[in-house]
């Protein structure tokens, strides 16, 4: 880790930076930066630190307050403007294009031509070898040049943003929760390309809410809470409670010893059910107030096996049933699985899915519209939707959650990326589904709103629902859940019991190759 020295001069200066909207989001921000130096952000979910992110990469324009980059003034009007003065950052929304290839995306302003005579046609054989380096600095194996990012999963999506901006001539990065949907094999290659970028004199501004990450890789701490600068200082001299308590105001306690649930009847039993190459004859029971993990890779199938439950893909083999409870005296079996999510969702099933931007939310419609969209058969009376309930209900969960919000009212879009996270979850936790389905459920959310997630999802064991949660954070699944599964290549490769596993046993399974004849995994428990 870089020694900075008092007398050092800062490579970047934010002197008063305050931007209001309906009320304020930054008030009067001061920052410091130095070349080599990682600066961790951190505060709550709408605490400002995305803002004061997109302030520096040109996204946003503050109302008050200057920046200066290398002792010159930095006002950039936009994010090529800052890009181009060696500012560049990695969001935590992404950017890509969904319907361009991987290269495309890497190099999508410096596209290769091939040469005077063809100015406008793109030298394919230079712009993949010139992709395959960028991805191969990071340590990204396995994903084509030439593949499309929409064929992509999220948490490769992710590794593709972050190549995109580890380029030559980069003065400030700026990385957005860099880490939330990748594994610890890939967190790790990103943070020796971090410690490469400050042997270089990179300075980088490292947001996230992992405080185990931020003692890892970072030199400083800042702390926002509501929008104010509340604390600036060598991470060496703050533990995690500190941080915590600076920036909630109180501890959060994390029992990773706590014990299993009892073990309820069956509630969903699936057999056999495969898709082509990415999930194939997977078997396991999910038992009435347990949380069964899932834990892999990026691309080992775990999305994709939340997809075939929830009916958004069809499988090619196997079945599942709904066993017998007291709302549903009989069974019910699906070969293939579900037809659709319609069907998933009438027989009680929901999915919180791993990225709210695209698959989760309207963003362009309010609270109280995303909130409700789970439960218009209740709100609705002859075709005609009752609007006083809908926003009842939506200020209901508003409150239960904790959302930070103007009113039920707001776009969903203008909230952060945590906010957005609890309104996904007061669609199903009100529609009171039987068996709900977790992917990366707590992505891009602080420490305060994850301990509330964490308690709805007690409440619901608690009132004997099954909760299926795939996650990439290992001590996520160790402190939430009752059984792990591991997922590799498409197969569950092993289930282990609470008090069984560890976090070398998790990624010893994960990290796994199960050959192509592997017997079927089974649960019978």
């Amino acid at each position: 880790m870089t020694a900075l020295g008092p007398q050092r001069t800062p490579i970047f200066t934010v002197e008063g930076i305050s931007k209001r909207y309906a009320s304020n989001v930054l008030s009067g921000v001061s920052l410091r930066l130095h070349p080599g130096e990682v600066l961790a952000l951190t505060g709550e979910n709408g605490a400002g630190k995305s803002t004061m992110s997109k302030i520096v990469a040109g996204l946003v324009q503050p109302t008050e307050g200057t920046m200066t980059l290398a002792g010159h003034m930095f006002a950039p009007k936009h994010r090529r403007e800052a890009e181009h003065a060696g500012v560049r950052m990695v969001m935590q929304e992404l950017s890509l294009v969904p319907t361009l290839t991987v290269a495309e995306n890497l190099m999508i302003d410096a596209l290769p031509n091939r040469g005077r005579w063809c100015a406008n046609w793109i030298d394919r054989k230079v712009l993949n070898a010139a992709a395959t380096q960028q991805l191969a600095r990071i340590g990204i194996q396995g994903i084509s040049p030439d593949c499309l990012v929409s064929e992509l999963g999220i948490g490769q999506q992710q590794m593709v943003e972050v190549a995109r901006n580890l380029k030559d001539g980069t003065r400030v990065l700026l990385l957005d929760e860099p880490t939330a949907m990748l594994t610890p094999r890939e967190t790790q290659h990103l943070f020796s390309q971090i410690e490469r970028l400050k042997v270089q004199g990179v300075a980088i501004i490292y947001v996230s809410h992992r405080l185990e990450e931020l003692r890892k890789i970072a030199d400083t701490l800042a702390v926002l809470r509501d929008g104010v600068l509340v604390k600036t200082c060598p991470m060496q001299q703050v533990t995690e409670d500190n941080i915590v308590a600076l920036m909630v105001g109180h501890s959060v306690e994390q029992d990773m010893h706590k014990p299993r649930r009892p073990q309820g009847p069956c509630a969903l039993q699936v057999r056999a059910l495969g898709r082509a190459r990415a999930v194939k004859a997977v078997s396991l029971n999910l038992h009435e107030g347990e949380v069964l993990g899932l834990a892999g890779l990026v691309g080992s199938g775990r999305t994709e096996l939340l997809r075939l439950l929830f009916g958004a893909d069809r499988a090619d083999t196997g079945e599942l049933t709904l066993c017998a409870n007291r709302k549903r005296p009989a069974a019910q079996t699906q070969v293939l699985g579900w037809r659709s999510p319609q069907a998933a969702i009438a027989a009680g099933i929901g999915l919180v899915t791993e990225d709210r931007k695209s698959q989760g939310l309207l963003l362009s419609q309010s609270i109280a519209v995303n909130t409700s969209l789970g439960a218009l058969d209740k709100l609705a009376q002859h075709g005609w939707l009752n609007l006083v309930k809908e926003k009842a209900l939506a200020a209901h969960m508003v409150k239960r959650l904790s959302v930070r919000s103007h009113s039920v009212e707001q776009a969903v879009g203008t909230l952060s990326g945590g906010n957005q996270q609890k309104v996904i979850f007061a669609r199903w936790l009100h529609k009171n589904c039987d068996v709900l389905l977790l992917d990366e459920p707590t992505r891009g959310v602080d420490v305060g709103a994850r301990a509330d997630i964490y308690a709805e999802i007690e409440a619901m064991t608690q009132a004997q629902k099954a909760v299926l949660m795939v996650s990439s954070d290992l001590r996520e699944l160790m402190q939430m859940c009752d059984r792990i599964g591991v997922m590799s290549n498409g197969r569950l490769v092993t289930i282990l019991e609470r008090g069984q596993w560890s976090e070398k046993s998790l990624l010893d399974a994960a990290f796994s190759e199960p050959e192509a004849d592997l017997p079927e995994k089974t649960d019978r428990d």
